[in-house]
């Protein structure tokens, strides 16, 4: 396909001459989207639960792996059906009752967008601060905030074919920047943390590591492998999207736990600023090599974001193309980014509730989509197009339960630090557990997941596997 001709293809099944390449290069658009500077506070964070440099490291790896396997499963999909991850969902929750799930998909998908190029523009103006202090902040930030949301758009109206090209040099060109970037930052290095957190800590940390990484993208995980053919490997296919997802982060995972380790000051700063502050300690002549860097790889993010928040736009039934799609959510991401950077005066605890909200939901639905996929649609079965389509039973009940029950069991065992979001949150924990360790763990999660998988395996039992629309 045509880097430069605008992707026509929508949430139809790719037709078979469309459909080539090979399940390796699904690395290259999982590996730009994730290596972000954003990935070193990450280590911060876990770092953050009372974790050593060991402990941290091992529960962010754990829980970073675990979670970009769901999406490379769900992956495999993509490439059976040729068909977009929340137009798949269909087959369990039926053609109406799929607009639930889609609708906290898209909403998922335009926040990261909102978050990621927010975090671009404020990148750019902290550094063009140092590079050209005669800018004013407010008018840097809107110069910067604007480059990026106009390159995010344009690639996404483009589509597939240009996304997996820009996405494969992207991450050329953020490793060798990265790797610079850590040997200059290497003398701030240090293994100096104690570990003071319980079992709870430890399971906390990889729930969180979870939540940070593939449960935000496992709605978007078919979107990409559709137009491998169907013969592809499965094995292959998740594994290139596990490792593509999962390496990048973990580097630069334990890159932040060492610097927690060896600069408390800076790892405080990064928690709250990473861009900001990690460019503090950088000599001149790399600023201007590390904003690209930093930009970048928000950019690469949210170029992801902003085709798949596209699809589950068109899933939910809405009747336009798919470009246009991507046009309307740019026009939801500039409102939004222009609420972050010139309105709100409070990120950090918001984006930490949005992450565990989100992580409840999509832990429900990934659990469904997989019993679904490997139980039903198995064995010569797959992807029936009948189930996919308009017409034919409107709600799958199975699937709906299943994803309703668990999501409020889920989001009745998490806590969040921001004050308004935690008056709905945590409603089935006593008040002593929700301010000790199994609090802080947000258990609700792995709960969700659990439980989730579990009714729709036992109620699909009953009822038996859709296969036909009629």
């Amino acid at each position: 396909m045509d880097t430069m001709t605008v992707e026509q293809n929508g949430i139809n099944a790719v037709p078979a001459a469309e459909r080539h390449g090979r399940p390796r290069d699904l690395f290259w658009p999982w590996a730009g989207s994730n290596l972000s500077l954003f990935g070193v506070a990450f280590g911060v964070y876990i770092v953050g639960l009372g974790l050593g440099v060991v402990p941290a490291i091992i529960v962010g790896t754990v829980g970073y792996v675990l979670s970009f396997l769901l999406v490379g499963l769900v992956a495999i999909g993509g490439t059976r059906s040729g068909v977009p991850t929340m137009t798949l969902g269909r087959a369990p929750f039926g053609y109406q009752g799929n607009k639930l799930p889609a609708a906290f998909s898209y909403i998922s998908n335009v926040g990261w967008e909102i978050v990621l190029v927010t975090l671009s523009a404020q990148s750019g103006a902290a550094i063009l601060g140092r590079i050209a202090p005669g800018i004013p902040a407010t008018t840097a930030t809107a110069v910067c905030f604007a480059v990026a949301a106009v390159v995010v758009i344009a690639i996404g109206v483009y589509g597939h074919a240009m996304i997996m090209v820009v996405q494969q040099y992207l991450t050329y060109a953020f490793v060798v920047l990265t790797v610079v970037y850590m040997i200059l930052m290497a003398p701030r290095l240090g293994g100096d943390l104690e570990t003071t957190a319980g079992p709870g800590g430890w399971l906390g940390g990889v729930i969180f590591a979870m939540t940070l990484l593939g449960l935000g993208w496992v709605n978007c995980g078919a979107d990409y492998s559709r137009y491998l053919p169907a013969r592809s490997p499965a094995r292959s296919v998740a594994w290139w999207t596990t490792l593509g997802g999962a390496l990048p982060p973990i580097v630069l995972l334990v890159f932040g736990v060492l610097l927690a380790g060896g600069d408390p000051r800076l790892a405080d700063a990064a928690a709250g600023d990473p861009v900001a502050a990690l460019a503090g300690a950088l000599p001149t002549w790399f600023l201007l090599p590390y904003l690209l860097t930093a930009i970048g790889g928000f950019l690469a993010g949210a170029i992801m974001d902003i085709y798949s928040s596209g699809l589950s736009m068109l899933a939910l039934g809405v009747p336009v193309r798919r470009h246009y799609a991507v046009l309307i959510d740019g026009v939801l991401m500039l409102l939004g980014g222009y609420y972050l950077l010139f309105v709100s005066t409070s990120f950090l605890a918001t984006f930490q509730a949005f992450l565990a909200i989100v992580g409840v939901v999509m832990a429900a639905w990934v659990a469904i989509f997989l019993v679904d996929m490997w139980r039903l649609r198995a064995g010569g079965r797959a992807y029936d197009e009948r189930l996919l389509r308009a017409g034919g039973p409107v709600l799958h009940w199975p699937g709906l339960v299943s994803l309703v029950v668990a999501s409020v069991v889920g989001l009745g065992l998490i806590t969040s630090a921001d004050p308004n979001i935690a008056k709905v949150l945590g409603f089935l924990m006593s008040d002593e557990l929700a301010a000790g360790t199994f609090g802080a763990a947000n258990i609700g999660v792995v709960v969700a997941l659990v439980l989730a998988g579990a009714l729709y395996f036992v109620l699909t039992a009953f009822t038996g596997p859709r296969t036909e629309t009629r």
